[in-house]
């Protein structure tokens, strides 16, 4: 079987676990949201597994500053994320704001943008 086909338990509930959570996650996320279902579940399983779905284009990396990356389904569209300061987690945003190349001094050309807002997620702020 090509690696990329590969469609084993582990990689269908990795796949549950993306479509479930409606957020970005980490490796760390994943594995331990998985082990729940599948208490064996290995760290580099989940690794392979991970690379594979990016590879696949099923999910694609978040790259946000000063951080291990996170995942999330491909198929989104182009938004901007929201990161919880008390739990570290990554959260989606809706929509964009407009047009950055606006903000980009004269003779430079935008080519793409990300934004990233700091807060408390309404989980953490109910405590």
């Amino acid at each position: 079987m090509v690696i990329g086909q590969r469609n084993t338990q582990q990689r269908r509930k990795i796949r549950e676990v993306f479509e479930k959570a409606g957020r970005p996650l980490n490796v760390d996320e994943v594995h331990g949201l998985v082990r729940e279902i599948l208490p064996g579940l290995g760290i580099a399983t989940v690794y392979r597994a991970i690379n594979d779905l990016v590879e696949e284009e099923w999910l694609k990396p978040v790259e946000l500053p000063g951080r291990n990356n996170s995942y999330e389904l491909s198929n989104l569209g182009h938004h901007h994320h929201f990161i919880c300061e008390d739990c570290d987690k990554v959260f989606d945003l809706q929509g964009c704001p407009g047009q950055m190349k606006d903000l980009v001094p004269e003779g430079f050309k935008a080519r793409t943008h990300d934004i990233t807002i700091y807060g408390i997620c309404e989980h953490c702020n109910q405590d």
